[in-house]
């Protein structure tokens, strides 16, 4: 089951040089996956509210406003000016959502989508959803051709050794 959201965000990444150093905006776009290896009823999980939820932490904390690093000195001027603004690897200075960002240090689209697991991670919890349900991948795209996915490591590796046996066994009779 996926959920797909967009959002308009600026960013920065001051550290890599080049065209990135510069404050430029994206559209991006995220899809969300939650998986289940078997369901009572055939539902992974209660999908409105889970599209309900991911959208309106999004559209919170990140929409129409700019991803910096925690010492990117832009931070101070945009947020006198009233500017949304979400930093990444703020530690003990955090918001409490930039919590979710904490050892992420700058907000490249690889961190974007660890910070969007970690946020729908915790959403999940909250959510209506079968037993054996887990995030299973965050695809997060900057631009038409730049993307960044993140995979959950696997769940049970006795269940996936099992599944691969099966698989094998249906291969190579």
């Amino acid at each position: 089951m996926t959920v797909r959201h967009n959002f308009e965000t600026a960013h920065r990444i001051p550290v890599l040089g080049g065209k990135c150093q510069n404050l430029h905006g994206h559209s991006w776009w995220c899809e969300i996956t939650v998986s289940a290896s078997e369901t009572a009823d055939g539902t992974v999980i209660e999908f409105g509210v889970l599209k309900r939820e991911i959208r309106a932490w999004i559209d919170s904390w990140l929409d129409h406003g700019a991803m910096l690093g925690y010492s990117d000195p832009l931070y101070t001027a945009l947020s006198a000016e009233g500017c949304k603004v979400f930093r990444f690897g703020a530690g003990a200075a955090s918001s409490p959502p930039e919590r979710y960002a904490l050892d992420l240090a700058w907000p490249t689209v690889e961190n974007v989508a660890q910070l969007l697991a970690n946020v729908a991670r915790d959403i999940i919890t909250s959510v209506p959803h079968a037993a054996s349900s887990w995030l299973s991948a965050v695809k997060v795209n900057e631009t038409h051709v730049n993307a960044a996915s993140w995979t959950a490591p696997l769940r049970n590796s006795m269940h996936n050794e099992q599944r691969n046996q099966i698989n094998r066994n249906q291969l190579w009779p």
